[in-house]
């Protein structure tokens, strides 16, 4: 069956027909009980909710998909472009050369921040009620049938992992187990997807100049004005304290860029290990 907003065999009517209310929410073990159990109860009536009202709804609803998936195609295209990874031009200028190895980080990060600032962003919207989503002021191409995908909220789509990281798998606790409630997965995972965002939006941008920071631009002005026009020269200079500030700063240097390094593959690899976890419902057409 296609993909839709919303599933006619997850309505009110949909549980009438059925004769078992459907789960809300649960555990992969909870819905297979579920599934059981409706099923052992009215196995036909099962089958019209789920099945037979599914391929109903796909029909129904062909013309208004066809018209999404023309829509979608050039989104997906031209304007998301989400059949590749993209840097910002902040970070590679369009035009200019960049190694493969030194793409991986921007390119990555760059989307994980389109992950937050537009998904995760129209996720709390989307799912949100209209006085929460109203200080957003979202444009009229933010939701619904004209959504666009080019609405950006960064605040939205921090709310809306705090949101997710205050989820806990209380509800499905017996009454006096309520106090060993622990985080959800998806709170869990929200977690570090804010962190990852913060760093490369925070912490990475703010981080000191390597050869600022090293003392090795500094040294480098100081050896042009010593030695106007020639600066080479100052490379090879016998004097005892150019040569000493010399190896000191570019010793400093060294290990700040490995620092830098570090972190940063540091922080590619926990990108990596969450990328299970970025997804939402903004793809689907209809």
């Amino acid at each position: 069956m296609a993909q839709h907003s919303n599933y006619w065999s997850c309505t009110p009517f949909a549980d009438w027909l059925r004769g078992t209310k459907k789960l809300g929410f649960g555990t992969s073990e909870e819905w297979d009980s579920w599934t059981t159990t409706a099923q052992m109860k009215h196995n036909f009536r099962y089958w019209l909710a789920e099945e037979a009202l599914g391929h109903i709804q796909d029909f129904v609803t062909a013309p208004v998909r066809a018209i999404h998936s023309v829509k979608y195609y050039i989104n997906n295209r031209w304007v998301t472009r989400s059949h590749s990874l993209t840097a910002h031009p902040r970070d590679i200028k369009p035009g200019s050369w960049r190694d493969v190895g030194n793409r991986f980080l921007p390119c990555l990060f760059n989307e994980l921040v389109n992950f937050v600032e537009i998904e995760t962003a129209w996720s709390h919207i989307a799912w949100g009620n209209k006085e929460d989503c109203a200080k957003y002021a979202a444009p009229f191409y933010a939701t619904g049938w004209w959504r666009w995908r080019t609405w950006r909220c960064p605040q939205a789509g921090l709310d809306h992992l705090d949101w997710a990281m205050s989820l806990t798998n209380e509800e499905w606790l017996e009454e006096g187990e309520k106090h060993k409630a622990t985080a959800t997965s998806q709170a869990l995972a929200a977690k570090e997807i804010k962190e990852l965002y913060l760093w490369w939006t925070e912490t990475y941008r703010n981080r000191p100049d390597a050869m600022d920071a090293s003392g090795w631009t500094a040294h480098c002005e100081a050896m042009r004005v010593k030695y106007p026009g020639n600066f080479f020269s100052s490379l090879n200079s016998k004097d005892k304290e150019d040569k000493k500030a010399s190896d000191k700063a570019h010793k400093l240097l060294r290990k700040i860029e490995a620092a830098y390094e570090k972190e940063d593959e540091a922080m590619m690899i926990r990108l990596i290990k969450i990328r299970e976890s970025l997804w939402t419902r903004y793809g689907i057409t209809y």
